[in-house]
């Protein structure tokens, strides 16, 4: 399983509550009304795009830093044995 740049992209890209999620071995972008629903039950959150605004210091993020990002993301899957 692996969480690309262009997936940490669509969450950016996302308005509103979105949350990147692995489920059934796949990551989607999901809002938080989608996320409650039976569709999403189960999903493992990885992080919201609130969070990862934070963790860009609030600023939409270069090519370099959404690939650090998304390597930091997988790292963090692979610790929690996704």
């Amino acid at each position: 399983m692996t969480i690309s740049a262009d997936d940490v992209r669509r969450l950016l890209g996302t308005d509103g509550e979105a949350v990147l999620v692995l489920i059934e071995g796949r990551v989607e972008v999901v809002t938080a009304g989608q996320l409650g629903s039976p569709d999403y039950q189960g999903a493992l959150e990885i992080i919201s795009r609130d969070e990862l605004l934070k963790r860009t210091g609030g600023a939409e993020p270069d090519d370099r830093a959404i690939e650090e990002q998304a390597a930091a993301l997988n790292t963090a899957v692979d610790e929690l044995g996704g």
